[in-house]
């Protein structure tokens, strides 16, 4: 996917050819998107705080143009795996997560030009699921609460030609969950940064 998505930007680069975001136009981008916590949270038993590891998966967003530079935009993707650990227990939990995100977009530039810009800004909802004990908490109950929270992005589309083009992207999501488990109730913010490269097409 790396050299894929090299191999798009150097023709996107080289290529004379202009997409066009412009009102009604839709389209969808997939790409590898990076969930990057960036996480705080209660004390857990004196061990320190939890800590998420990052994960990558299959990113999708489709967005559709109400104007030549405002856009609705959906972000999904298949299911995002963490590690749970503190300093002092390690590995105390796993944790699979959906973070379906509508975002309000503006596009910068001309409707024609090969380089359009965004940022955005909307609501994410976090679905927490198949919570599973380790370490410590092997056997245990382990729940978290989903979430709701606001979600920023900023994000590049070039051109390649009229239909294809190459993105970039990166949102800040607000994500604040109650960790439930058999030794305690752990508030926790996980607040992520999501990094996504990829390709795109209109339709």
């Amino acid at each position: 996917m790396k050299k894929l998505v090299s191999l798009s930007i150097m023709m996107a680069l080289a290529s004379p050819m202009v997409m066009a975001h412009e009102q009604g136009d839709f389209f969808m981008r997939a790409g590898l998107a990076s969930v990057m916590p960036n996480e705080s949270s209660d004390n857990v038993l004196n061990t320190g705080e939890l800590e998420l590891s990052n994960d990558t998966q299959v990113g999708l967003t489709f967005t559709y143009m109400l104007t030549d530079n405002w856009a609705l935009e959906l972000l999904a993707a298949t299911p995002f795996t963490h590690d749970v650990s503190t300093d002092g227990l390690g590995k105390v939990a796993e944790v699979s997560h959906l973070p379906p995100t509508l975002m309000a977009q503006y596009y910068f530039a001309e409707s024609d030009s090969q380089y359009r810009p965004y940022i955005g800004a909307g609501i994410n909802y976090t679905t927490f699921f198949e919570e599973e004990g380790y370490g410590d908490l092997d056997g245990t109950e382990v729940e978290l609460d989903d979430s709701f929270g606001l979600a920023v992005q900023a994000g590049l589309d070039v051109a390649i030609n009229d239909d294809w083009f190459v993105n970039a992207s990166l949102w800040y999501m607000q994500i604040e969950t109650d960790v439930e488990t058999s030794v305690g109730t752990f508030d926790t913010k996980i607040d992520p940064y999501v990094v996504m490269l990829g390709m795109g097409y209109t339709f």
